[in-house]
């Protein structure tokens, strides 16, 4: 085949996708047939939280919010047609994005509010069933930690616009937007395009009340699950290194904040490695070891332990009461006398979209050049 006959193949193969991309020589696409549905997830209260107040964390308003999903919007639709689904929520984010292009059309998905991160769970869950090709979440750790108990595996472009971000990144909106519109068009594959995240399983031991199913798997971390002896759950305030008892990470990175930070400038553990990071603490008065890290926004502290070391795949950590277990930053559940549940890490987390590699194969692709 010339290329003359290549370039009028690949284009013919763009026209009947619908793409808006300019003419020339296309690479053979994916087999996979994308439904053209993107999925968003929008947290309107991440970044907003007291942690502005008791540490020196950055504010995301409500109109950041608004003016990101405009922006994922305009440059999906500079691509291809995409049919956004979005959790309806009384900030009508989505229609205050958009409501001046028209040409850009979405679904509200039927679900009932409960104003808690249930109202994620449940909206990934709905976002699966629907088919989307790709989600994208505005929010921070807790908030990707929610929308991968609705849909474990989910394809997800997580941006950040939360208080702990050690899950997702910050990429310019719009060229992430780009990005959704080659996976909706498929010009690109989820599969060649992301990668597996670990996460930390947490599992009840039978006996153990506070869980729907004691034996099964019952919570999950994506970042760090911690055991601390705290009183309150659902307290944002901040960690005391002295109550501390042991965390479970799926990576650890010195240039983060929060426990991946406390790892991570001790022994570091990537996104890429194929192990978790087990980290047993001391209160630093009385520790042998101590290591200063960033465990909030503008906040460094000393922190006492007494192991730091890769913990492999599918070995578990066993965590009794009475404690209470911080996921992602979040205090979530207390452990009574009696109480037990085991951790375990596995690489069966979200795919997560690797924003520059996208854009490389659509290069690669000549789906922006015109000829």
């Amino acid at each position: 085949m010339g290329d003359d006959a290549v370039v009028d193949a690949g284009w013919d193969w763009v026209a009947a996708k619908g793409l808006r991309v300019a003419s020339g020589l296309v690479s053979e696409p994916s087999q996979t047939t994308p439904t053209g549905v993107v999925g968003l997830i929008v947290n309107p209260r991440s970044g907003s939280d007291v942690r502005r107040v008791i540490a020196s964390a950055a504010t995301s308003t409500l109109e950041d919010k608004i003016s990101i999903v405009r922006r994922l919007a305009l440059g999906a639709a500079q691509v291809a047609p995409v049919t956004w689904k979005v959790l309806h929520e009384p900030h009508e984010i989505m229609r205050r994005a958009v409501e001046t292009r028209p040409e850009i059309s979405y679904d509200r998905l039927d679900l009932e509010l409960v104003f808690t991160e249930e109202d994620t769970v449940n909206a990934a869950a709905a976002l699966k069933h629907a088919g989307a090709d790709i989600v994208v979440v505005l929010g921070g750790d807790g908030t990707n930690r929610a929308a991968a108990k609705g849909w474990i595996d989910l394809p997800v472009l997580p941006l950040s616009t939360g208080t702990n971000n050690a899950f997702p990144y910050h990429w310019e909106p719009t060229v992430a937007g780009v990005v959704l519109g080659l996976v909706a068009g498929g010009v690109v594959t989820v599969d060649e395009i992301t990668t597996q995240a670990k996460v930390v399983h947490i599992t009840a031991v039978a006996g153990t009340p506070g869980y729907v199913e004691p034996g099964g798997p019952d919570d999950l971390a994506l970042i760090d699950a911690v055991a601390v002896d705290d009183r309150f759950v659902g307290s944002l305030d901040l960690f005391d290194p002295d109550t501390m008892q042991l965390a479970v990470l799926t990576r650890a990175d010195p240039a983060a904040i929060g426990f991946s930070s406390v790892g991570g400038l001790v022994v570091p553990v990537t996104e890429h490695d194929d192990h978790g990071l087990l980290i047993r603490f001391e209160p630093p008065a009385s520790a042998s070891q101590t290591v200063v890290a960033p465990t909030a926004p503008g906040h460094h502290t000393a922190i006492g332990y007494t192991e730091c070391r890769p913990l492999p795949f599918g070995e578990t950590v066993e965590v009794d009461g009475p404690v209470l277990l911080a996921v992602d930053g979040e205090r979530k559940l207390r452990l009574k006398e009696g109480d037990k549940v085991t951790m375990h890490v596995d690489r069966d987390g979200p795919r997560v979209v690797d924003v520059a590699k996208a854009m490389q194969l659509a290069v690669e692709r000549k789906v922006f050049v015109e000829s």
